[in-house]
């Protein structure tokens, strides 16, 4: 049935690209200016349908997303003449990845090639005027959420049972770039903060955050060692 579903979706495609095709050939259409979108949105919808098909059809949500977003820019810079159009590449990228941590929780890494595109689609949709500083700072804070939210998830741990624990790395480079990111911020504020004593404060924040996590790495593994106490009869 679901083959059958896919063929279905796949003739359609073909027909409607085939007779836009043809009305140009025949000059009854000018259909040059929105085959190519066309053809990407099909290419994506295929990738989509493998993508709902089966679960371990995870990765098909990445060139999916690819080639629809591909389909966006096209058609969006057609219509408003290059506005907007590349921030809607990396949302839809954006969106694939996420897609395939939803699809597959087990594929965590998804989650930063996530945050990384979406963080690109604000920075490309800035005006002219806030590119600069501002731009910096929206980098180095979409980063620093990306890597927040990571620490969030739950991975399982395939040495310690496949009991599912947070994972402690990621808040490392998510307390750096929050305190790059709010030096920018700073800094696009008219709040001057010299260049001098920007980088060794966030060396110092930095050391402070290394130092902190050991702390903490070192606290969880005690509690471990020592275990729950014996409980009373």
């Amino acid at each position: 049935m679901k083959s059958a579903n896919a063929s279905i979706i796949a003739g359609v495609i073909l027909i409607t690209l085939g007779g836009l095709l043809l009305l140009d050939r025949l000059g009854g259409m000018d259909t040059a200016a929105f085959v190519a979108p066309l053809i990407f949105a099909a290419v994506g919808v295929l990738f989509l349908s493998l993508f709902v098909r089966r679960r371990e059809n995870w990765w098909a949500a990445i060139p999916g997303s690819v080639f629809l977003g591909l389909a966006a820019v096209i058609t969006t810079t057609q219509l408003t003449g290059g506005a907007w159009g590349a921030a809607f590449l990396f949302l839809f990228m954006g969106a694939g990845f996420g897609a395939v941590f939803v699809r597959e929780p087990g594929n965590w890494w998804a989650l930063i090639p996530s945050g990384v595109m979406f963080t690109l689609a604000v920075i490309v949709a800035l005006p002219q005027e806030l590119q600069g500083t501002p731009t910096a700072a929206v980098l180095f804070l979409g980063l620093a959420a990306t890597f927040g939210v990571l620490s969030l998830v739950p991975v399982r741990a395939e040495d310690k049972g496949g009991h599912a624990e947070r994972m402690k790395w990621p808040l490392i480079p998510a307390g750096i770039l929050t305190v790059m990111g709010l030096i920018f911020v700073l800094q696009a504020t008219a709040v001057l903060i010299p260049i001098d004593f920007a980088f060794p404060a966030v060396m110092i924040l930095a050391g402070l955050a290394l130092v902190v996590y050991a702390y903490l790495a070192h606290r969880d593994g005690r509690q471990k060692a020592h275990g729950p106490g014996p409980r009373a009869g």
